[in-house]
């Protein structure tokens, strides 16, 4: 979400406001903080500096991001705008009037018609950032017209390319800088997001299909590049006019299952690919008495994601001072509530919330555990005097170095004009003759809480492996996240079926839901022989566990890592072969009554199946048999597990 644009509204912005997040933003004047309070400014690293101090590609290690050789890398990113489109939807888009903040982008990165390539990449450097969100539209993928050479004139090496090939350019220029770079579906249609603007989900003007097509095709273009290291799904999913975004129904607007998809289908194309998915910006009509308001990454406290490669998904998450959990950012009129904005809150009301809608997710040892990135954060800086959106600012930063967290402010570019920046939440600013204008320039009071951010003490240096837990949700659909089983042929046909990740197994299963839960914790090293689908009794071989029940056993020294359903009843178990042997003693838990969770130990602290009996084995346990019964009107549905010791 980006600033206000304060223009009178017409009936259809109107209904946009009512019907949709609007994109509100601190329209007051801000003082510039005093010199002496400031932290020093960051040190610029030279390219060559930057590229020396991490190695691509990125994965993740419990809540951190970690480079090739396991080191710590916090993404101190900013947000390079523009290629995603700045025309407001009506007029010109050539003309400045009719572009965000009078900044016409020709679909391009910001600024390339003011500064040579080179200059902006030593402007980047002097912020102390190591990294790039990249935003683009769908629509620049297929845009074959070359761009105007008005919109490269401090570039003419770009003069004749179409705005792909200028985005080429710039991923080339950051990459040799030593930047990592994260690629951003911002937009479908070359338009200024985020409202009621045709940019509403993934889907919208366009097919998912589609979408999925172009992920694949941006992944696979930058795929030798290991310093193009993520894939930001989509931005801000929100309302459309008529419905809302939801995580986990199973229809056509589940963002949950489409990033799932998409996420998947980028790792098989370019296996070193960070995965990046924000939560639900904005559901329901903001209109005091109507639900509304906005979950971010709420729902993945039941509800996570998994991926083929378990060490490669990141959540992320936006804030701004205007908007709140429950506010639109509309400053008056049809979509403006009562709702408590982020800036209306202490600072210890701010922590909470902030924790409640985003850094949960850092929490060890759950399975939505994983690295959240505030990939978007900002404030209007130069000539600004807002004091609640100033302190907001200052407790937020405060928040995101207390929390060591990973971060992108929006955006880094903007246009001065008469020594004034037109967009005063821009970092750098550039005049119409490469002139800057930077936030380390007298005069611009965030350049204390922009120092203390990016000169933060945070954790460097090796960062241990840690065991994961992730969740199998198999309630619409398959949930194949093992790329052995997704290479074969339908295990079991006409069943619902999950697998876990091939680095993981299963230790876990819901009553009546067919959740389940994988982890790695203690992993067996998994022998030759492939995989086996067990449909009957034939492996029960050690004494009847569960007397007058079906059981569905793996043979000895082999481990469950999936399952299949019919309806909710158990159809199927998938075994896989270890390297040595497996002890064959074990116990029963049963959970036809109640949950049977481990006291302590991985992911016992959330809920991956709400509403029903768990049972799961201990982090030092194999899952070797599934227990159900047709009796009693149980259906089929798992009552006990069979759980044995890794040694």
């Amino acid at each position: 979400m980006k600033k206000l644009v304060t223009r009178t509204l017409s009936a259809v912005s109107a209904l946009s406001a009512l019907l949709a997040v609007t994109t509100g933003g601190g329209q007051a004047a801000r003082a510039a903080a005093p010199a002496a309070s400031r932290p020093a400014a960051a040190v610029p690293r030279t390219g060559a500096q930057l590229a020396a101090s991490w190695t691509g590609p990125l994965s993740t290690r419990g809540r951190y991001i970690v480079d090739a050789d396991g080191n710590r890398f916090k993404l101190q990113s900013g947000n390079w705008e523009g290629a995603q489109g700045t025309w407001l939807g009506s007029g010109d888009p050539d003309v400045p009037a009719d572009n965000e903040n009078n900044e016409p982008s020709y679909n391009l990165p910001l600024g390339l018609d003011r500064v040579p390539m080179a200059q902006i990449m030593a402007g980047f450097h002097s912020l102390g950032i190591n990294s790039i969100r990249l935003p683009f539209s769908d629509a620049l993928i297929r845009n074959t017209t070359p761009v105007p050479d008005a919109a490269v004139a401090a570039n003419p090496q770009l003069r004749g390319e179409t705005p792909l090939q200028v985005y080429d350019a710039a991923v080339t220029a950051l990459t040799a800088d030593g930047f990592a770079v994260i690629l951003n579906n911002h937009t479908t249609t070359a338009r200024w997001c985020c409202g009621l603007d045709g940019n509403e989900r993934w889907n919208s003007g366009q097919s998912t299909d589609q979408w999925l097509a172009d992920w694949v095709f941006m992944v696979s273009r930058y795929q030798a590049n290991k310093r193009v290291v993520g894939a930001d799904l989509r931005n801000e999913v929100r309302r459309d006019v008529t419905d809302d975004p939801n995580w986990g129904w199973g229809d056509s607007h589940d963002e949950n299952a489409a990033f799932e998809t998409a996420g998947n289908r980028i790792l098989q194309a370019d296996p070193d690919m960070l995965v990046i998915m924000e939560g639900i910006n904005w559901q329901g009509i903001p209109l005091a008495g109507l639900p509304h308001g906005r979950p971010m990454l709420t729902p993945v406290q039941n509800l996570s994601n998994t991926l083929i490669s378990s060490d490669k998904l990141v959540y992320s998450a936006h804030f701004y001072a205007y908007t709140g959990p429950a506010n639109s950012g509309a400053g008056s009129g049809l979509g403006a509530t009562g709702d408590p904005r982020y800036e209306d809150f202490t600072p210890a009301q701010l922590a909470q919330v902030v924790s409640q809608e985003a850094l949960f997710v850092t929490q060890a040892g759950q399975h939505f555990t994983a690295p959240v990135w505030v990939s978007e954060f900002g404030a209007a800086g130069r000539g600004e005097t807002d004091a609640k959106e100033q302190a907001w600012f200052d407790s937020f930063t405060d928040l995101l170095v207390a929390n060591d967290t990973d971060f992108a402010i929006w955006p880094l570019i903007g246009w001065t004009r008469n020594g004034a920046p037109l967009d005063s939440w821009a970092l750098l600013s550039y005049d119409a003759t490469g002139n800057r204008l930077s936030v380390e320039d007298p005069g611009d009071w965030r350049a204390a809480d922009w120092n203390k951010l990016v000169g933060a003490p945070g954790l460097t240096g090796p960062v241990a492996r840690t065991a994961r837990w992730n969740m199998l949700d198999l309630d619409h659909s398959d949930y194949d996240v093992s790329a052995q089983m997704l290479a074969r042929t339908d295990w079991d046909p006409g069943a619902r079926k999950g697998d876990c990740p091939d680095t993981e197994r299963l230790a876990g299963l819901g009553r009546s839901d067919s959740r389940g839960l994988c982890t790695d914790a203690g992993q067996p090293a998994k022998g030759g022989a492939q995989y086996l689908a067990v449909t009957d009794e034939r492996y029960v071989t050690e004494g009847d566990w569960a007397s007058g029940y079906n059981k569905l056993q793996c043979p000895d020294d082999y481990f469950a890592v999936g399952y299949s359903v019919r309806g909710n009843a158990m159809s199927s178990l998938l075994c896989a072969p270890a390297a040595g042997k497996l002890p064959t003693t074990g116990r029963d838990v049963w959970f036809d009554h109640g949950d049977s969770r481990p006291g302590s130990g991985g992911s016992t602290a959330s809920d991956w199946a709400p509403g029903y009996y768990k049972g799961q084995c201990a982090d030092d346990e194999y899952l070797a048999g599934v227990a159900y019964t047709w009796r009693w009107a149980d259906a089929g549905v798992p009552d006990a597990l069979l759980c044995r010791p890794l040694g």
